[in-house]
């Protein structure tokens, strides 16, 4: 069974079906065999993100205001832009064990296993968008995690620092943000199954956080190179390191992995 081949179909389908399915049979294969055959050619770099063909990708700053949760067309927006965070997130799970075949048998299955995570995540907030009369691909999208994903493509600790280290632990800090301005509208049914679909994906990207910081800390360790000042050198690189960060989740990040003096300099008043 050539992993790669499948997994280049599930990364450049815009089915989820095909993404799930594939998945699982990866997930199998990965967890009954102690080594994988590596495969026969380089992975691709994808000029374009699977969700293109449905979706309309437009810059950051075009995307419409997600402020007014009282209305349909408002909470569909907020539903729609954290369904396309899950949906990129697949990808990026996928893309993480076909691109870098060199690496463990434990990380394979730790990232087709967060990658099952992501697609029950996206299904299940594309069921709330199709209750309240819309789905995936109704609104913009950008697509700044492909591209991320893409532009540390090259690099395996590149790829491990700014995916699940920068970006997804950013998530730690957003989620309960969100959940905090939604809960004095939680009598309304359909946000409180977004409120108990966002502390499921709250507790479970811990997890996925940690996976990463695990396996960043396996490459420095490997090249013997200090986990924080390669960590702080890769945001400089991709100029992250002087991103405004209202909110500095101290606590998840710390689960996950990181250490107190990271998180102050990331830009967090206190960590014990």
């Amino acid at each position: 069974m050539n992993i790669y081949e499948l997994l280049k179909t599930a990364l450049t389908s815009d089915n989820i079906i095909i993404k799930e399915t594939i998945n699982e049979q990866c997930l199998a294969y990965c967890t009954q065999n102690k080594t994988i055959s590596n495969p026969n050619k380089e992975a691709d770099i994808f000029k374009k993100p699977s969700y293109e063909s449905f979706c309309t990708i437009v810059n950051p700053r075009e995307l419409p205001s997600r402020k007014d949760f009282d209305t349909n067309e408002g909470l569909a927006t907020l539903i729609h832009a954290i369904a396309h965070i899950e949906y990129s997130a697949i990808d990026l799970a996928l893309d993480a064990v076909y691109r870098y075949p060199f690496m463990p048998i434990g990380y394979k299955i730790d990232w087709l296993i967060v990658a099952q995570d992501e697609i029950r995540h996206f299904k299940m907030l594309q069921e709330l968008l199709v209750e309240i009369g819309y789905k995936y691909g109704d609104f913009p999208v950008h697509c700044g995690l492909f591209d991320a994903s893409m532009h540390t493509a090259h690099n395996i600790m590149d790829r491990m620092a700014v995916i699940p280290r920068y970006y997804e632990a950013s998530g730690l800090d957003v989620n309960p943000q969100i959940v905090k301005k939604l809960e004095n509208r939680h009598k309304d049914p359909r946000i409180k199954k977004l409120i108990t679909m966002l502390d499921i994906i709250y507790e479970e990207e811990i997890d996925h956080v940690q996976k990463g910081d695990k396996w960043f800390k396996y490459l420095c360790d490997k090249e013997n190179i200090e986990v924080e000042t390669c960590y702080m050198s890769i945001l400089k690189k991709y100029n992250l390191n002087n991103k405004h960060r209202p909110h500095i989740n101290v606590q998840a990040r710390k689960t996950a992995g990181f250490s107190c003096q990271e998180l102050i300099k990331l830009g967090a008043k206190e960590c014990k």
